[in-house]
């Protein structure tokens, strides 16, 4: 019977293994191979996120439900590399409107209800319609660099708030969804985004205004946060500790991409609309 403190060190163990693997070849994929590859990576992270996300709110079994939305997880992702949003929007628009067909079906059955459905729309719109716009990140001029900028934001967040409140925390954030974090923790994650962030302006994108970094950062920074305690959110409903085992030490693939759902929409919209 193992201890806890050998349980933590295995687990940190698989987490360095996994990182050593995973993250060079996300860079790679990233940086060099180009906008089909990581749309690729992107359309086989929404269907893996997915299939968490069934696990968590269907459970076992088969239904019209599970189908629809995974089926929107490959497409919309496919949709996004194609550049038009239009279409993305209607396929949005025609998923939810199938859900909700498909329930009225059920109704001669007697097995007419409204928390199946509602459920299998917000897994369309919290992880294809979101994950979905970090390729179209990819597809404006620079992608790869912003696509590295999301994680910086994103990263440079987590580091902080980790040590920030493994050193300072005392102050429960929000108990009742993820007990680990702390106000002092948020407060380091908004430091440690906004500096992360306005160092990766001065060195990439020194043409926009350090103004729009530091605010990218602090608000992405929060949005991020927020993302995070979603998920804590749907697995504490679901009453589960992570949302998969495909990452060993990192839990599954929306452990992982959390705060990316969040921030990628919030970032690309940012410069579509404030930037530009």
């Amino acid at each position: 019977m193992l201890s806890i403190d050998e349980k933590n060190m295995q687990s940190h163990a698989k987490r360095w293994v996994t990182a050593l693997i995973a993250v060079p070849l996300l860079f790679w994929i990233i940086g060099c191979a180009g906008k089909t590859a990581f749309a690729l990576l992107i359309a086989v992270a929404s269907v893996a996120g997915m299939l968490e996300y069934n696990r968590m709110v269907f459970k076992k079994g088969c239904s019209s439900e599970k189908t629809i939305v995974l089926a929107a997880a490959l497409i919309f992702p496919l949709a996004a590399f194609g550049g038009n949003r239009a279409l993305l929007l209607a396929l949005v628009v025609f998923s939810v409107m199938t859900v909700f067909i498909f329930n009225l079906l059920r109704a001669k059955a007697g097995m007419l209800e409204v928390n199946t459905p509602a459920r299998a729309v917000l897994g369309i719109m919290y992880i294809p319609l979101l994950i979905s716009h970090l390729i179209l990140i990819r597809a404006v001029p620079s992608g790869h660099l912003w696509i590295f900028y999301v994680l910086v934001v994103a990263f440079s967040g987590d580091v902080a708030a980790y040590y920030a409140g493994r050193s300072l925390g005392k102050r429960k954030l929000l108990a009742e969804v993820s007990p680990g974090k702390t106000i002092e923790g948020t407060i380091g994650l908004m430091i440690g985004s906004a500096l992360g962030s306005v160092v990766f302006f001065l060195i990439f994108f020194k043409e926009l205004s350090i103004v729009h970094a530091f605010f990218l950062g602090l608000a992405g920074g929060v949005i991020g946060q927020l993302g995070d305690l979603t998920e804590s959110a749907l697995k504490r409903e679901a009453g589960i500790k992570d949302s998969g085992m495909l990452l060993p030490g990192h839990g599954g693939i929306l452990d992982r991409l959390d705060c990316l759902l969040f921030i990628s929409p919030f970032i690309f919209y940012y410069r579509e609309f404030i930037i530009r």
